[in-house]
């Protein structure tokens, strides 16, 4: 049985080649002190089928702010797209694919931070105020069932365990650097 070639929704050489061209545009640009010219939609277009198509992987799908995470990852192509040497590498792809990706980590966790404060002001408020007829209608019925409320305190008590393992992690880092300028 032979196995079907994948379509491909970027042709890797020609984005490569469209990047070396434009890089050779820029140059010839600075020479005749003029602007640079603007990136060509051809690579543009390369750049947003990139953060498309990875925004439909199994692991960044099902998130309710996909389309943020592409803005951002497109954003981060053009931020970092003069750090992309023809020179060293020829797969543009998949420079541009790793750009896009930690683009999305960054939302992700981003957006778990926004997250965590609505969830710990929401809880601080019915605490705080020992208002638990927050969570109860006039009838004594439950508002919010016990379900969603764990899993809120979950997903809080990971984030917060999460946040602290960072938090060593920084601190190891500054204590191992300050030992080491010290020697």
């Amino acid at each position: 049985m032979t196995r079907k070639k994948p379509i491909e929704y970027v042709n890797n050489k020609q984005f490569h080649a469209a990047i070396v061209e434009y890089r050779e545009k820029v140059k010839q640009a600075e020479k005749d002190g003029l602007d640079p010219p603007r990136i060509p939609d051809y690579i543009g277009t390369c750049i947003l089928k990139i953060a498309e198509k990875l925004s439909t992987k199994p692991c960044f799908h099902n998130y309710s702010f996909r389309e943020e995470m592409i803005s951002d990852g497109i954003e981060n192509c053009f931020l970092y797209f003069h750090d992309y040497d023809p020179e060293i590498g020829q797969n543009a792809f998949a420079y541009f694919t790793q750009v896009v990706y930690y683009a999305f980590l960054r939302r992700i966790s981003k957006e778990e931070k926004n997250r965590y404060a609505i969830y710990k002001n929401f809880q601080e408020t019915i605490t705080n105020n020992h208002d638990f007829g927050l969570l109860v209608d006039s009838d004594d019925n439950s508002l919010m069932p016990t379900r969603m409320y764990d899993n809120i305190t979950e997903f809080m008590d990971r984030f917060e365990k999460k946040e602290e393992v960072k938090k060593q992690k920084r601190k190891q880092t500054k204590t191992g650097l300050t030992k080491y300028i010290e020697e």
